[in-house]
């Protein structure tokens, strides 16, 4: 499973005044969507998210977002290497993506642009 980058998660508050921050930062524009009643924004290597804190609550023990090729091959990497699949296979707004807890206890999310 080849790791083609990361995506740090950030909850915040204020989705529109940390937009407004992450793209002059970046210089980046934001894609926006909703799932599951919070709202995200990517914008650059910076995933926001805002919504009722019950919902950031199991979203900020996400360590990261690991962008891969394929969601597939990287299941069967992960559960051939120890890791424990939580959630997923499962398509997204933006492509598909899982929910792993490695051996260490490190929670990532892996995401791949196949929809």
């Amino acid at each position: 499973m080849e790791i083609l980058g990361t995506t740090l998660r950030v909850c915040v508050d204020d989705l529109d005044a940390a937009v407004d921050f992450y793209e002059r930062l970046t210089g980046a524009s934001a894609l926006r969507f909703e799932r599951g009643g919070v709202a995200v924004a990517a914008v650059g290597c910076f995933l926001l998210m805002s919504g009722p804190e019950s919902e950031l609550e199991v979203l900020r023990k996400v360590t990261a977002t690991i962008s891969v090729q394929d969601v597939d091959e990287a299941f069967t990497a992960l559960t051939e290497a120890g890791a424990k699949v939580l959630a997923g296979p499962v398509p997204t707004p933006v492509g598909r993506n899982l929910i792993a807890v490695h051996p260490d206890g490190s929670v990532f999310e892996y995401v791949d642009r196949r929809v």
